[in-house]
């Protein structure tokens, strides 16, 4: 859960005007650690904004990924995954990500004609 930048700028100024951590705990709602670890935020960035992480970049394309499949529908996952040099998995996940099914349904085995007609 993210704080706002003003709780914390008040959570700081709370301790810095020498209450103990278990106040701290009960004005807030924090542990002293959250409090330390906002300090060593402030020290090294300057700023008590959250650092953002950015995500891992993707192999994959979706755009061209879904022309791919539009072009050959019936291309097994190795073949859609071999031009963007990953695994079937990342294709899979990257379908999935498309709303685009790839598993064709099973035709039904057709039934024995002798067992529905001599009962």
């Amino acid at each position: 859960m993210a704080y706002s930048i003003d709780f914390r700028k008040r959570a700081i100024a709370f301790m810095d005007n020498g209450h103990t951590t278990a106040e701290l705990k009960e004005a807030f709602g924090i542990f002293a650690s959250t409090l330390n670890a906002w300090r060593r935020l402030m020290d090294d960035t300057g700023t008590l904004e959250p650092k953002v992480i950015p995500g891992r970049p993707s192999k994959i394309d979706l755009e061209n990924l879904k022309r791919d499949v539009n072009e050959r529908p019936d291309a097994y996952l190795r073949e859609l995954a071999a031009p963007y040099n990953c695994s079937t998995t990342a294709v899979f996940n990257a379908l999935k990500k498309l709303k685009t099914t790839y598993k064709k349904k099973p035709l039904r085995a057709p039934r024995n004609p002798r067992k529905i007609g001599n009962i």
